[in-house]
């Protein structure tokens, strides 16, 4: 199979293991199970990847569960940082560590304003609002996703996705 269409496959699946799951655990303005998928589809997919699927997540999220901006505010910022932080460490840590500064620093920052322009109110807990269910869905999300991975890395689905993201060189520990 084409190694394009690998990827688009990949996406899709990863898209759709969001969507279902996300929901699951899910506390207005904390979304465990949506950091659980941003930090394995950073180490699997990369930082483009991992992005293009946390947007798509987050207009699906929006459109069909009736979620507020946060469902984007949070969730690229947090997949893009996992990415990055993937490729850089070559390993889970770094894909955690950049989840929570993405979407427990960046994303929970971001959505207070966001959502001023979404609601119009205003309130002066700015950095007390959203910052700290943010942070810890992130750091349930990233223990959910640890556990998860040292399983996961076992399986050749798992081996055959980081192959196709990031070539046989780059295999993430």
């Amino acid at each position: 199979m084409n190694s394009k269409v690998r990827k688009i496959t990949y996406l899709a699946m990863m898209i759709a293991l969001d969507v279902v799951l996300s929901p699951i655990l899910r506390v207005e303005g904390m979304a465990p199970m949506s950091s659980v998928i941003n930090i394995l589809a950073g180490v699997l997919m990369g930082p483009l990847y991992a992005t293009i699927m946390a947007t798509c997540c987050g207009i699906i999220r929006m459109m069909m569960m009736g979620i507020p901006p946060l469902a984007l505010t949070g969730a690229v910022f947090g997949a893009l940082l996992a990415g990055l932080g993937a490729r850089w460490v070559h390993s889970i840590y770094g894909s955690i560590v950049g989840e929570i500064i993405g979407t427990g620093i960046i994303g929970s920052l971001l959505s207070y304003p966001v959502m001023v322009l979404f609601t119009g109110t205003k309130t002066d807990l700015y950095w007390l609002l959203y910052t700290p269910r943010f942070l810890g869905a992130t750091f349930i999300g990233a223990v959910a996703a640890w556990l998860i991975w040292q399983q996961a890395k076992k399986i050749s689905l798992f081996k055959d996705m980081m192959r196709v993201f990031n070539g046989e060189e780059r295999i993430i520990r």
